[in-house]
């Protein structure tokens, strides 16, 4: 088992957090966790955050959802949709999906179907770590006039 004490930050790190729209005090949920994570990923955000990443089972408002998703895992817009229940007003979700040459790898046309499905849109994705690619789904702008 890797623990955060394990784990030695990477320089990049505060550059990626911050990309990913990351900051310190925030409370972030955390879903789709499985044996496949990336643990240096989890303890780089756990680390900017100043605190531990909450699981399925949190109750509480969150301001930023982690979702590692496959494509064997359902229905991505479902589980957008149920995800944004605990998700605070401007909170934003970051889903983690296999790159493109693993398995379990999910269509980036998927990905924007559902961002739109659950009223969200996507603002870019990085590779996020080995295996790993991060897409960021935030609710659209409001017009300005």
């Amino acid at each position: 088992m890797v623990t955060a004490a394990d784990h030695t930050p990477d320089p990049e790190a505060t550059v990626l957090m911050a990309r990913l729209g990351f900051a310190s005090g925030q409370v972030v949920q955390e879903f789709g966790y499985d044996s496949d994570v990336d643990d240096d990923l989890r303890f780089a955000i756990e680390d900017h955050i100043g605190a531990e990443l909450e699981d399925e089972d949190y109750t509480g408002v969150a301001d930023a959802v982690l979702f590692w998703w496959r494509d064997e895992d359902g229905d991505l817009a479902d589980a957008v949709v149920d995800a944004l229940a605990s998700l605070e007003e401007g909170g934003f979700v970051v889903l983690l999906t296999p790159k493109s040459d693993r398995a379990g790898r999910v269509d980036p046309a998927l990905i924007d179907e559902s961002a739109s499905t659950a009223g969200l849109h996507t603002s870019g994705s990085v590779n996020a770590c080995p295996g790993w690619t991060a897409t960021r789904l935030v609710a659209p702008r409001s017009v300005r006039r």
